[in-house]
């Protein structure tokens, strides 16, 4: 059976560690509900070993075990280190995938660890890790080389080799600087596949401009090595410095460039049409405004003004346009409230919110019960300091004790 492409976002883990950005807990999990809407994968939905993540990871299990997050699969990121394996899961005991990371090449040995690592204590550390995560329940184990693109191949093949042996699942090949180019992570991870023969993922950055080609190229190196491949993605390329591989973009090139998407197929259903909503709320809850030019989902992705370009758009739509707004989501008009607007803070009133939730189409059985909602919301608007979207409100509504759990920090004592 041909090996197939699998969609790993991780934009709760990498993307929240932008500098300046960040998410509230509530708008991670609406993140990680879209991409399960969506059929992605995996997400990687944050940091098993950060206190402050304890509560959040654990609800969201919690929906996954309701239903209400499936078929996604929720992974941590952690460092590859025996501790904070152990660590993870007395702080979120059901944990069942994860990645464990370490820094792979000659420049990070010696500019991080400044001579107290070898390459054999990295080799040592990661299998302790992974070893420590098996005993401890984990069903899929996912092995980071951070720096892949500037690691020496030979050890990067040791390493996953090394990990293969001791039951991981995945090599993540991390051009963690965006070093890499098409031709370069091609030739290098279908190296990688072709002699460790484990699954790989690509962990790509946009430092040089070329995160998503460079995925692209390096899922058919893994392809055409023999295995399966994890691309690692974020919601409009969100991510440190110049950013990751676009959730969107990825997708549409894997399936509309030209010849990829009759030879690589992308594992399970992929629902694009989820794509203009999750794109709109990544940018909300960042911060963030979608570039004019964002491929998919920009506000002149499918903008025609030349009149030769006109003309031909409006005989036939495909004369300059590789796929169609409808597809992502897109063409319904938005509207914007320009009149009176009520809007529900972390100072609303009763009859303020239930005003909101009538227009949602939510009703409250007692008095007691509406305000036991507003209350959640109020906390929810604490956080994030901006009102909240519609589907938030819907969610705090339909499962108060898990936005309970979200809303709840408790700092050291």
């Amino acid at each position: 059976m041909m090996p197939k492409i699998y969609l790993l976002d991780v934009t709760n883990r990498d993307g929240v560690q932008t500098a300046k950005l960040g998410l509230s807990k509530l708008e991670k999990t609406m993140i990680n509900i879209y991409l399960n809407e969506m059929g992605v994968f995996q997400s990687e939905f944050g940091f098993p070993t950060t206190k402050h993540e304890s509560l959040y990871l654990q609800a969201n299990l919690e929906l996954a075990e309701m239903g209400a997050l499936k078929p996604i699969r929720l992974g941590g990121w952690l460092r590859a280190v025996a501790a904070d394996v152990e660590a993870a899961f007395k702080l979120v005991p059901n944990l069942r995938h994860l990645n464990v990371s370490i820094s792979t090449s000659d420049q990070m040995i010696n500019g991080k660890f400044q001579g107290r690592k070898t390459k054999d204590d990295i080799l040592n550390s990661m299998v302790e890790a992974v070893d420590a995560a098996r005993a401890l329940g984990a069903e899929s184990i996912g092995v980071n080389a951070e720096d892949a693109s500037r690691a020496d191949l030979n050890f990067l093949i040791k390493f996953g080799l090394a990990a293969k042996e001791h039951g991981a699942d995945r090599l993540r090949y991390c051009d963690t600087l965006g070093y890499d180019n098409p031709f370069t992570i091609y030739e290098t991870i279908r190296l990688l596949a072709e002699n460790i023969g484990m699954a790989i993922e690509t962990h790509c950055h946009g430092d040089l401009g070329m995160a998503n080609a460079n995925s692209i190229a390096g899922a058919k190196g893994a392809i055409d090595g023999g295995q399966d491949v994890y691309i690692n993605t974020t919601v409009n390329g969100i991510g440190e410095r110049a950013g990751n591989a676009d959730l969107v973009a990825v997708i549409l090139a894997a399936t509309k460039s030209k010849g990829f998407g009759d030879k690589y197929q992308l594992a399970g259903s992929i629902d694009l049409s989820k794509a203009w909503k999750i794109a709109k709320f990544a940018s909300y809850a960042f911060g963030v405004a979608i570039p004019v030019n964002q491929t998919g989902v920009g506000v002149n992705a499918f903008a025609h003004e030349s009149g030769i370009h006109a003309d031909g758009v409006l005989k036939d739509p495909q004369n300059y346009e590789l796929f169609s707004y409808e597809e992502l989501g897109r063409g319904e008009p938005e509207f914007v409230e320009t009149g009176r607007e009520i809007s529900a803070g972390e100072y609303s009133g009763i009859s303020g919110f239930s005003h909101i939730m009538g227009k949602l189409e939510v009703s409250f059985s007692s008095k007691e019960e509406a305000t036991e909602v507003l209350e959640l919301v109020r906390y929810a608007n604490v956080e994030s300091q901006k009102p909240l979207v519609g589907d938030e409100l819907l969610f705090i509504a339909k499962y108060p004790n898990i936005a309970r759990k979200l809303l709840t920090l408790i700092p050291l004592e």
